[in-house]
C-alpha cells in the first residue's frame, strides 16, 4: 500500500480510539449511575421486607409488594451488568480496537465496502459500523476467504459477494505496529509474531489468528457429534473456546452460557483457559472434571482419579479396555431390560432399628407391575406407591401409643409450630385438631423413611452391579481366573468406600438407566477436551445423562495416555455406533504451531504415521539429548540446562512420566531453584521452574522443556508413545531429551542420524 493509504489507515485508527475514549467516558457516568439506583432499590427493599405483619390482608399485601420490589431489584441489577459489560468492551477495543479489513462488493454495487473486523461491534452515533464483531456472519469471509468471489453464511442462508482486499491489521495502545495486505487467511508475518512470544500461564485470546480450518470449526452449527482431532499445538483448545464464544453470540436468543457444560482433563487446565472467554465479552461456560462430576453422582464413594489409575496401571491391559467398551455398555443394558423381579437387588428400609418395608414387599410391588413398561417408569411407580404406603402408615401410626405419649409431651411452642398456620377454629373439635397434631408429628418423625424412599435406598445398585458381573463369562483375551479377580477388586474397594475408575461410568450408566433419573436435559452443548483419554463407556455415560446436548470432543489421539494410538477415524466410527447422533462430523487440525520446526519435527518423527502433522516453519534451536551413566549426573545435567536456558526464558519445565518422579526431582532442585512442583490440585504455575508429571502437563506449553529420564529402561514398548510424543510437544521454543543409560528406542535412529538432536555434553 502507498503512502496515502497507510496515513488514511492511522487517521481512521485515532478517529476509532478518540470516539471509544468518549464512550467510556460516557458508560463510566452511565455505571456510576446505575450502581446508585441499584443502591437506592436495594435500601428500599430491605426496609419494605422488614414489615411485621399479622392479619391476613397484611400478609397478602406485603407479599405483592415484595414482589414488586423483588422485580425492580432485579432489573435495576440486571441494568447495571449491561452498562458494566459495555464499559469493558469499549476498554478492551480502546488498546486494539480491530485486527482485519475486508473490502467486499455486492453484485450491483458501484464500488467496494470495507469493513473492518474486531473482538466486538462498534457503531457510531450515527448506527454505521465502525466494527465488525468478528463472530458476524460476514466476518467469516475474512477467515475463509481469499481475494475474488467468496460466499458465507448468514441466517437467512448462504450469499455470495467479491473480495476484493484483505488487510491485517496489528494495533497497540491505539497505534498501529504493523499493516500489510495479504490473500491469506493470516499472514506468516502475523503468526509468526504472535507465535514467537514467550509462554503464558494464561491461554491468550488470538482470534486475529484463527485459521481457515478452525474456523471450520468455531461456525459449525449442524453437527450434534462434532470430533475434532487436532495434533499438539495446532491450537484445538482455542478453537474450542472461540467456538463457544461464537454459538453464544449466534444463538444469543436460545442460548445461554450455563447451557453449556466443558469437561476439562484438570483443575490447572480449567484455570489456564478461564480468562479467554471474558476477553471476547462473554461469560465462562460450566466446567468440571470427569473425577469431580463422578464423586458428585457416587456420593459417599471416593472415585479414583485418571492419574491415580494412571500412576497406578500406565498401560492398558485388555479387561480394562473391555471394561471401557461399548460391548460391554450394551451387554450392560441388554441385562437390565430382561431383569426379573427375583433379580432386582431390593432392599428394605429400616426405622429405629425396626424394618419398615421389608425386601420381599417391595418386589411384590414391582412384580405386580405391567412387565411391558419401560423400567424408569416401572422403578418410579414402585416409589409413588411405596409414598402412598408411607402415607397410609402416618394415618395409622398417629393413633399408636408411642405418638399420643409424645404428643401428650409437646410443649406449646411446639405444639403451635405443628399447627403452623391453622387456627383452632378451623378445625371442628379438639379432638380433631389434637389428630392433625399427631399425624404431623408422625410425619416428622418419619420423614427419615420418606427421605429413604426419595433417595432411592429401597434398591442397592452396586449389588445389582455385582449380579451383572456375575452373569458374564470370560472372553478370547480375558481369562476366567483373571475376570473372578476384578469382580473381586470391585467388592474389596467398595468395602472401603472407593471404586475404581473403569467401574464409575458403568455403575452410574446402570443406576440412571433403570431408575431413569440424573438426566440433565437443560444443557445444550458438552465439550469434552483431551477426549482421547475417555473411554467409549464413558461418553455413553455422558449421552445417557444429558440426551439433549451436542457432542463436541477435541483431542488428539497420539497424545492418548491410557490406550495406543488410534486413528481419528477409527474413534469417530466407533463413536457414531455408541451414541445415537444424526449429523457427526470429523474435522482434522494437522498443522502445528506451538513448537518451533525442529521441535515439531523430530516429534513427529517418533509416530508411526506422523507424516501428516505439518510444522509450522518457525526457526528455532534443534532439540539436544544427553545420556548419562547414572541419577546423580542425570541432576546434575539437569542444573546446568535450567541455569543456561533462563538466560533466555521464563520457564522450564521438567515433564516426568510419574508423579514419585517430580516428587523426587523436586527434593533434589528446590534448594537450588525456584521452582514448583505441580500436583493435582494446582491452581497456577507462579515459578520459573516448573517440575510436573506428564498427564498434569496436557494442553499446557511451556518455553523450554526438560524431557526427563526418557531412556530405554523408562519408555521400553509403543505403549509410552502417547506419553512421550505429549512430553516432548509441550516445548515452544526448546526441547531437550535426558535419558539415564541409552535413549529410548521410541526415537528412531534416523532423527539422530539427520542431526535433528545434538548431542549435549555431560556436566561432571
Amino acid at each position: 500500500m502507498n503512502q496515502q493509504e497507510e496515513q488514511e489507515e492511522r487517521d481512521r485508527v485515532n478517529r476509532v480510539t478518540t470516539f471509544l475514549h468518549h464512550q467510556i467516558k460516557k458508560a463510566k457516568q452511565a455505571v456510576k449511575k446505575a450502581q446508585a439506583e441499584s443502591d437506592r432499590v436495594q435500601k428500599n427493599y430491605g426496609i419494605n421486607t422488614s414489615i411485621n405483619y399479622l392479619e391476613a390482608d397484611d400478609r397478602i399485601e406485603t407479599k405483592a409488594d415484595l414482589q414488586q420490589q423483588r422485580n425492580l431489584v432485579n432489573r435495576t441489577v440486571e441494568n447495571e451488568a449491561i452498562v458494566k459489560k459495555q464499559l469493558a468492551t469499549y476498554q478492551q477495543l480502546s488498546h486494539s480496537p480491530y485486527f482485519g479489513r475486508i473490502d467486499v462488493q455486492d453484485s450491483g454495487a458501484p464500488t467496494p465496502e470495507p469493513l473492518y473486523i474486531g473482538t466486538a461491534s462498534l457503531m457510531d452515533d450515527n448506527g454505521e459500523f465502525l466494527i465488525h464483531d468478528w463472530r458476524a456472519p460476514i466476518s467469516s469471509v475474512y477467515y475463509n476467504g481469499t481475494l475474488g468471489p467468496v460466499h458465507y453464511q448468514t441466517p437467512n442462508g448462504e450469499r455470495s459477494t467479491t473480495l476484493k482486499k484483505k488487510r491485517q491489521f496489528k494495533i497497540k495502545d491505539g497505534q498501529i505496529l504493523h499493516m500489510f495486505d495479504t490473500n491469506e487467511t493470516v499472514g506468516d508475518e502475523m503468526l509468526q509474531e504472535t507465535l514467537g512470544n514467550k509462554s503464558s500461564d494464561q491461554l491468550q485470546n488470538i482470534v486475529a489468528t484463527i485459521q481457515r480450518e478452525q474456523n471450520d470449526i468455531i461456525r459449525d452449527v449442524r453437527s450434534d457429534l462434532l470430533v475434532v482431532q487436532g495434533v499438539a499445538g495446532s491450537g484445538k483448545t482455542s478453537a474450542l473456546l472461540q467456538r463457544i464464544a461464537f454459538l453464544l453470540y449466534h444463538s444469543r436468543n436460545e442460548l445461554s452460557a450455563n447451557q453449556i457444560l466443558l469437561f476439562s482433563p484438570n483443575l490447572l487446565f480449567s484455570n489456564y483457559i478461564k480468562d479467554v472467554l471474558p476477553s471476547l465479552g462473554e461469560r465462562n461456560m460450566r466446567q468440571v472434571t470427569l473425577q469431580a462430576f463422578f464423586a458428585q453422582r457416587l456420593e459417599g464413594l471416593r472415585v479414583q482419579t485418571r492419574f491415580d489409575r494412571y500412576e497406578a496401571s500406565p498401560v492398558h491391559n485388555s479387561l480394562t479396555a473391555y471394561k471401557e467398551s461399548q460391548v460391554f455398555i450394551d451387554k450392560l443394558r441388554a441385562y437390565l431390560r430382561q431383569l426379573s423381579p427375583r433379580e432386582i437387588c431390593f432392599t428394605g428400609l429400616y426405622f429405629q432399628g425396626e424394618l419398615f418395608f421389608s425386601a420381599a414387599e417391595i418386589r411384590s410391588i414391582y412384580a405386580r407391575l405391567n412387565p411391558k413398561l419401560p423400567l424408569a417408569d416401572k422403578f418410579l411407580k414402585t416409589k409413588n406407591t411405596l409414598i402412598k404406603h408411607l402415607k397410609a402408615r402416618i394415618n395409622e401410626e398417629a393413633h399408636e401409643d408411642w405418638a399420643l405419649d409424645e404428643l401428650d409431651n409437646l410443649s406449646d411452642e411446639q405444639y403451635h409450630n405443628y399447627l403452623g398456620d391453622h387456627d383452632p377454629a378451623d378445625f371442628f373439635d379438639f379432638d380433631e385438631e389434637r389428630d392433625f397434631v399427631a399425624r404431623k408429628l408422625v410425619k416428622d418423625r418419619l420423614h427419615v423413611v420418606y427421605n429413604a424412599i426419595y433417595n432411592d435406598q429401597f434398591w442397592d445398585q452396586y449389588s445389582q452391579y455385582e449380579h451383572f458381573l456375575g452373569q458374564l463369562d470370560s472372553t478370547d483375551q480375558i481369562t476366567l481366573a483373571d475376570w473372578q479377580q476384578n469382580q473381586r477388586a470391585f467388592t474389596d474397594t467398595l468395602e472401603y468406600h472407593q471404586i475404581r475408575l473403569v467401574d464409575a461410568a458403568p455403575v452410574l450408566f446402570l443406576q440412571d438407566y433403570f431408575t431413569g433419573e440424573n438426566h440433565n436435559r437443560h444443557i445444550k452443548y458438552l465439550f469434552i477436551d483431551e477426549v482421547q483419554d475417555y473411554s467409549v463407556a464413558e461418553l455413553m455415560y455422558l449421552k445417557l445423562t444429558f440426551p439433549r446436548a451436542k457432542f463436541n470432543l477435541i483431542g488428539d489421539s497420539e497424545q492418548a495416555l491410557f490406550k495406543d494410538v488410534e486413528t481419528a477415524e477409527a474413534l469417530l466410527n466407533r463413536l457414531k455406533t455408541a451414541l445415537p447422533v444424526q449429523h457427526p462430523r470429523l474435522i482434522n487440525l494437522n498443522r502445528s504451531y506451538r513448537s518451533t520446526y525442529p521441535i515439531t519435527t523430530l516429534a513427529s518423527s517418533i509416530l508411526p504415521a506422523g507424516d501428516h502433522i505439518e510444522a509450522f516453519n518457525r526457526a528455532g534451536a534443534t532439540p539436544t539429548y544427553a545420556e548419562v551413566p547414572n541419577e546423580q549426573q542425570l541432576l546434575t545435567t539437569t542444573q546446568a540446562i535450567i541455569k543456561t536456558e533462563l538466560q533466555d526464558h521464563e520457564t522450564v519445565a521438567i515433564i516426568t512420566k510419574t508423579k514419585d518422579e517430580a516428587q523426587h526431582v523436586y527434593q533434589e532442585l528446590r534448594h537450588q531453584f525456584d521452582c514448583l512442583l505441580v500436583t493435582d490440585k494446582a491452581r497456577t504455575l507462579n515459578k520459573s521452574v516448573l517440575i510436573l508429571p506428564v498427564y498434569l502437563a496436557k494442553g499446557l506449553e511451556f518455553d523450554t522443556v526438560i524431557a526427563w529420564n526418557v531412556s530405554t529402561a523408562n519408555f521400553p514398548t509403543h505403549h509410552e508413545l502417547g506419553i512421550l510424543y505429549t512430553m516432548m510437544t509441550r516445548a515452544m521454543h526448546h526441547l531437550v531429551l535426558l535419558s539415564q543409560g541409552p535413549l529410548t528406542d521410541l526415537i528412531p535412529e534416523r532423527a539422530l542420524h539427520q542431526k535433528l538432536l545434538v548431542k549435549a555434553k555431560s556436566t561432571s
